[in-house]
């Protein structure tokens, strides 16, 4: 048993090099990003919900659980905490007095099962019987005093085992304690520090020098348990090739006994492992501000060392890798994202049906009772429904689908470990349903509904809203599950390709390194970068094949975001069934891939898609009597430039109906329509009134020669009232920034000329034209600065 003491001591004093190297730079990109104000953060439009309140009850309630040191199964009560760890107490008085729990259970690492067949064999697949003997074979190993079980199985801890009388009780137990897994394995992972990258990635680097590259199922915990079980693993065949040949008894009895010593030394290994680590990270710590001051002062020449570093690397990896990539990663990309697509996707679906339903529950038991009370009671318990695990279980179970989907990629890929992805997945699954019941709670308050007649219509319009700001964050969120898998899949067969040709040179690279920074710049760590960017960029390129096309309605990046200024929530005209189309508030600078777009005002909408100009949902109005009356019935759209001088889209119409002022408006920009349909829609929802004042129009234009026209400082911007739905959309001529000359804006008498009968000409061939129901513009502006 002294064995596992050197293993520990051993294992510690070889990470420590790989930690140190990896703090330092984790440390140097924690203070570059600080410096540039995390440039990559991630846009979103729904609303995040804050952390919960520590301590939060999850689950409550007594059962069965089988006391290993009595051998018998006992009343205990069990609580979950949003700490996501299980404590058993002796009796509800206990837990209700401030008493310790009888046992403590962290379930990193766990698998829960509620078959008995099941539980048998995963438990022998860890018991290497050298006996080999089937004595008991039929002998349950722990026998049920009822009817549905639930097992929690790990790896180094010894098992627990709970029982239930029927069937409800132990599917809500069995799924909260698959929640205690799958957040007790990744909720350390997901964290951003510094020094949790560090420590991930110098287990990354001490594996391959191991040989092993790729995903790690003992990736669970936290720090001091992914470092216990990096020693467990090398140390559990010495374990069995010691004790199990010299243990007697019957095959339970063997079974139990081998894992009370498993369990037993992986305390002890724990133990020293938390000393190990604790130390290392204070000296880590003390090393780090020895550096701050020179990575702060000379931060622009680090990273010039390691862009040209990089570029000497790159010079001779890229060639290898991009072959590599070609020959055996490549031709794959396309079927492996076609496999996660389906059920990633459908389990985000489910997520938001499950909303949809939720809050259509809500509108219905209000329509029937008329109760203020109990429509704040209901929106409340909406605010728990991510927590619910009963309810939340039937979309979890969709990606578990990618176990079957992805079997191939163990031979290609020696890929046999997707559950990071799974269980990742489902976090995030998790997470933006938490999102969307903390924005409805934010726009719908049911203390401030004064009119309780309309406050069905008020809670569909914010349901809508959110749906739609739903889509467009699981849009986001599953391209990056999606980018991060394939990268995850493929890399390791780069890494192994090129370890023999590639790595072994890296060392002469360190000469380019200048002195002051080889602590913060390590030549493995670009090598990698570079490694990870190759497959990263093919990766998008598929991600982004994808998208253009809709596939399981991903959206494209470089959506133009336009907005729409909305003055109140029953004001909304957001048509039922509309997939996308979200308004929002416009962000204060055109938005980007990694640009931080978020709402804070109730009233702000945001759209992440095209403007699609239609009659209000609750109207019930027909196609063919919209049809005469579609200069009405349109959303009050503001479309507003800020910062660039974007143009709004009156220029678009200006352009058709009062001539083409290109030379005068390319300063400001130019609105692209994108079909010669849609243009002629658009003339004739404008033509009876334009028709009639179009010389007018353009005298009042050219008028005053000499007359100096500004810009206001916000924006140019148009405004398509509906106060009135008998009259129809006035036209407003877009004016030329200020600075502009009367000789760009009107040009020769020629052209004046020019552009009068252009105009005519337009609007005439437009007269035998049908009206259009409604109008889409999908805006692509180019701004000219």
């Amino acid at each position: 048993m002294e064995s596992w003491n050197g293993k520990t001591e051993a294992t510690i004093k070889n990470f420590s090099p790989h930690y140190r190297r990896q703090y330092a730079v984790a440390f140097c990109r924690h203070v570059q990003e600080e410096l540039e104000q995390h440039r990559h953060s991630q846009s979103r439009f729904l609303k995040t919900r804050p952390p919960g309140e520590a301590g939060t009850v999850l689950y409550e309630a007594e059962l069965l659980h089988f006391a290993e040191d009595l051998k018998k199964w006992k009343d205990r009560y069990v609580v979950i905490k949003n700490d996501y760890t299980v404590d058993c107490f002796e009796t509800k008085e206990a837990y209700q007095k401030g008493a310790s729990p009888k046992y403590h259970v962290l379930p990193a690492g766990g698998k829960v099962l509620t078959s008995e067949e099941d539980y048998n064999l995963l438990s022998d697949k860890h018991f290497p019987d050298p006996v080999g003997s089937s004595e008991e074979a039929a002998a349950a190993f722990v026998p049920l005093p009822k009817e549905f079980p639930v097992y929690l199985w790990q790896p180094f801890c010894r098992h627990s085992y709970y029982c239930f009388p029927e069937p409800g009780a132990q599917r809500r137990f069995s799924a909260v304690l698959g929640d205690c897994v799958r957040h007790s394995n990744h909720d350390f992972l997901k964290q951003t520090t510094y020094e949790v990258e560090a420590f991930l990635e110098a287990i990354q680097f001490f594996r391959q020098e191991k040989g092993h590259y790729g995903t790690w199922e003992m990736i669970t915990g936290n720090e001091k348990e992914i470092l216990s079980n990096l020693v467990m693993e090398e140390l559990l065949p010495n374990l069995q090739t010691m004790i199990l040949p010299k243990m007697k008894g019957k095959r339970n009895d063997r079974k139990r006994a081998w894992f009370g010593i498993v369990e037993e030394t992986y305390g002890l290994v724990q133990q020293q492992v938390a000393e190990g680590l604790s130390t290392l990270k204070e000296e880590c710590r003390e090393f780090a501000k020895t550096l701050e001051g020179t990575i702060r002062s000379d931060m622009d020449q680090i990273l010039n060392s390691k862009n040209f570093l990089a570029g000497k690397i790159k010079a001779s990896v890229s060639e290898p890798a991009q072959k590599c990539c070609t020959e055996n990663i490549q031709p794959f990309l396309t079927s492996i994202l076609e496999e996660l697509m389906g059920p990633v996707s459908s389990g985000f679906t489910e997520v938001r049906a499950l909303f949809d339903k939720e809050v259509n529950e809500i509108i219905q038991d209000f329509q029937k009772t008329n109760d203020m009370t109990r429509l704040k009671e209901n929106v409340d318990q909406l605010m728990t429904l991510p927590f619910n695990s009963v309810k939340m279980e039937p979309c979890y179970l969709k990606v578990n689908l990618l176990q079957e989907l992805l079997q191939d990629l163990k031979s290609r890929f020696k890929v046999y470990h997707i559950d990071f992805v799974i269980q990742r997945t489902q976090n995030f699954m998790q997470e933006l349903m938490e999102n969307a019941v903390y924005t409805f709670e934010q726009l719908f308050s049911p203390s401030h509904q004064a009119d309780s007649a309309k406050v069905a219509t008020t809670i569909e319009k914010v349901k809508l809203r959110v749906l739609k700001q739903y889509d467009y964050d699981s849009s986001t969120i599953r391209k990056k599950i999606f980018q991060e898998a394939l990268v995850q899949i493929t890399l390791p067969t780069m890494q192994k390709a090129l370890a023999s040709t590639c790595k072994p040179e890296l060392q002469r690279y360190e000469q380019y390194i200048f002195a002051d920074y080889t602590s913060v710049i390590q030549v493995e760590n670009v090598y990698e970068e570079i490694l990870h960017q190759t497959l990263l960029e093919e990766a998008l390129k598929v991600i982004n094949e994808a998208a253009v096309l809709r596939k399981h309605n991903l959206f494209e990046d470089n959506l133009n975001v336009p907005c729409e200024s909305v003055s109140s929530l029953t004001e909304l005209r957001t048509p039922v069934g509309s997939a996308q189309g979200t308004p929002a508030k416009a962000p204060p600078a055109p938005r980007a891939e990694g640009s931080d777009i978020e709402s804070h005002g109730d009233e702000t909408l945001v759209v992440t898609g095209k403007i699609v100009w239609e009659k209000d949902a609750d109207e019930g109005k027909s196609p063919d009597k919209e049809a005469g009356d579609q200069a009405s019935r349109r959303e009050a759209v503001a479309v507003t430039d800020i910062g660039d001088k974007q143009e709004s889209p009156s220029a678009g119409h200006t352009k058709q109906g009062a001539g083409e002022g290109k030379s005068a408006l390319e300063n400001v920009s130019e609105c692209v329509v994108s079909t010669e349909g849609e243009l002629k829609a658009q003339q004739k929802a404008v033509e009876e009134k334009v028709a009639s004042g179009t010389d007018t129009a353009i005298k009042n234009f050219e008028a005053s020669p000499k007359k100096e026209l500004k810009v206001p400082d916000g924006a140019v911007e148009e405004e398509v009232t509906s106060e009135s739905q008998e009259k129809a959309s006035e036209i407003k001529p877009a004016f030329p920034p200020e600075g502009v000359t009367d000789t760009e804006i009107l040009g020769s008498a020629e052209k004046k000329s020019k552009v009068e009968n252009e105009t005519m000409g337009k609007l005439s061939q437009s007269e035998n034209m049908k009206p259009s129901i409604s109008v889409n513009w999908p805006f692509k502006c180019k701004t000219s600065l």
